[in-house]
């Protein structure tokens, strides 16, 4: 993600990396070209190679990016929404899956996906638990500042589960989004109020 406080070199990074992530789920990574994604960058070929030293590099590069977009988007849906809870739980979870439908890349780190031809794969699903285990942080921090003097383990159970399921509907999905991102906002309300109730 371009920002304005990066250095140059990052923002020239920054844009090898995005136009790397349009070419890839246009076009799937194994038909990637440093070429390509060089023109499309709007730099040279060489200065690519400069960069990431080869299309390894390069891949590293991009799913390092987008665990840090994905996640950081998830947090974006979850504050936007300030004290409602549940609508801040829907937004979360339906920006997950439709990223998940939408984003090639995004629906192999939160599935885990292996196999097939795609050699990008095994630099997207070493991240899988890192994803999951920091979307459910994200989660376990946003419920905790609307829920004061919740219990943290109830908390923490309560993301965990949500984020499981979440995925689990990205696997088999069943429903329309919104049909399944309504059931599971209500869900989570639920079990984040649990946690927020006293223990008898």
């Amino acid at each position: 993600m371009v920002t304005s406080t990066a250095s140059p070199r990052q923002r020239l990074r920054d844009t090898i990396v995005n136009a790397a992530r349009a070419r890839t789920i246009a076009v799937g990574w194994d038909a990637v070209r440093m070429g390509g994604v060089a023109t499309t960058a709007g730099v040279s070929r060489q200065t690519v190679y400069n960069e990431f030293g080869s299309k390894a590099g390069l891949a590293e590069a991009l799913a390092r990016a987008e665990v840090d977009r994905f996640v950081g988007d998830v947090r974006d849906a979850l504050l936007a929404h300030g004290s409602d809870v549940r609508a801040g739980a829907y937004a979360a979870i339906a920006h997950t899956l439709t990223a998940a439908a939408e984003n090639p890349l995004v629906k192999a780190i939160l599935t885990s996906a292996r196999g097939g031809s795609d050699e990008l794969l095994p630099y997207l699903t070493t991240r899988a638990e890192v994803v999951l285990a920091e979307a459910s942080g994200a989660l376990i921090d946003w419920a905790g500042d609307h829920l004061p003097g919740a219990d943290q383990g109830a908390l923490a159970f309560a993301a965990d589960t949500v984020v499981r399921l979440v995925v689990s509907h990205i696997v088999l999905p069943r429903e329309p989004i919104e049909q399944t991102a309504t059931a599971l906002a209500d869900l989570a309300v639920h079990l984040f109020s649990a946690a927020a109730r006293p223990a008898r």
